[in-house]
């Protein structure tokens, strides 16, 4: 899978602001918890974490490795004042380029001449960072590892290590001066690394390029522009309940969206699906529902790529349900057994 595809699901490996506000808009204040109380030092370096992503400025070359695939992506994060802008590039593959201003945002594909245009919304983007919840600390055991160097810089070394089965861990570089992530790496119960996203190269501090952006989004002469829209919603108002999250899952959004998501093939006509995110604080898992199509035959399916698994099943003989997330595969099949047609 292209890295590009990835960078809403594992936004805060590439940190940007792409899923910024999807945790905090609906997870509501922290509250005080033994879990929490316990390690203050995990909630002061996740807060100095989400504070650098989300305001310094900073430009640089990612490196993603997934399941023996490697791509790379030139991205640049620029904070002026109360402004964000953002330029992604696909260094490898099909060129792509994708820019944001606030929650504006812009995917140009210049081979086809194809551009989508979304305005974000806080349910259908995924965490910029961790929420910092106490069930984070009830379901994952933080451990400070040492010193590191990363694209020349220093790094401390934090490894989030899960309670349970039900999720996977992550170790994560930040930069020591300034609290950003500078490489991210899923690992599995063993230790093994499943998936890793590393900064071969960063500038931070970086002089803010918004002229340029605003200049590229505002330029779209010759492109065929296709506007997708979400509609926020609730699982119970579209006939659908979970019976039994897996322990420490919370819904944090449910919104109706084109098929396929942000492609060049997706627009006003596109068949619609509804898509529910839920959040353990850290891990996340997506489950799609669609009716059923007996034009496009499909076959159940459990897949793999990196740290990503994907399971797809009908529900009963009307519906199709796809579940995602970066989780093992059981806590996917307990996800899928626990969606319920409502009466």
């Amino acid at each position: 899978m292209h890295a590009m595809t990835r960078v809403g699901f594992r936004p805060w490996l590439v940190l940007l602001g792409l899923g910024l506000g999807w945790a905090l808009a609906f997870a509501g204040p922290p509250v005080a918890s033994p879990a929490a109380a316990a390690v203050p030092e995990a909630r002061s370096w996740m807060l100095r974490i989400q504070a650098a992503a989300r305001e310094r400025s900073y430009q640089g070359t990612l490196v993603f490795t997934s399941g023996g695939a490697v791509s790379s992506l030139r991205v640049g994060h620029f904070c002026v004042g109360d402004q964000t802008f953002e330029r992604i590039e696909a260094l490898d593959g099909r060129r792509q380029i994708i820019y944001r201003h606030n929650d504006l945002v812009h995917s140009l594909w210049p081979q086809s001449r194809i551009a989508t245009a979304e305005l974000r919304d806080a349910a259908t983007a995924a965490p910029l960072l961790p929420d910092i919840e106490p069930r984070l600390l009830e379901h994952y055991e933080f451990k400070m590892l040492g010193g590191d160097r990363v694209a020349g810089r220093e790094a401390q070394v934090l490894l989030l290590k899960p309670r349970d089965n039900l999720r996977f861990g992550q170790r994560l570089w930040a930069d020591a001066e300034t609290g950003l992530v500078l490489r991210a790496d899923v690992i599995d119960a063993h230790g093994a690394v499943l998936e890793s996203s590393v900064f071969s190269d960063i500038e931070l501090g970086a002089r803010p390029q918004r002229e340029s952006i605003v200049t590229a989004m505002n330029k779209l002469d010759g492109y065929r522009v296709v506007k997708l829209e979400s509609t926020r919603t609730r699982l119970d108002s579209e006939g659908w309940s979970i019976k039994q999250l897996p322990a420490g899952f919370q819904l944090v959004g449910c919104v109706r969206r084109p098929i396929g998501g942000p492609t060049p093939e997706a627009g006003a006509g596109a068949s619609q699906v509804l898509q529910a995110l839920y959040s353990d604080g850290l891990s996340r898992v997506s489950v799609f529902i669609e009716p059923f199509d007996p034009a496009r035959p499909r076959q159940p399916l459990l897949t793999q790529m990196g740290a990503t698994h994907t399971l797809m099943k009908p529900n009963a003989a009307r519906w199709w349900v796809t579940v995602m997330g970066d989780v093992p595969k059981p806590t996917l099949k307990l996800f899928h057994a626990a969606i319920e047609r409502q009466p």
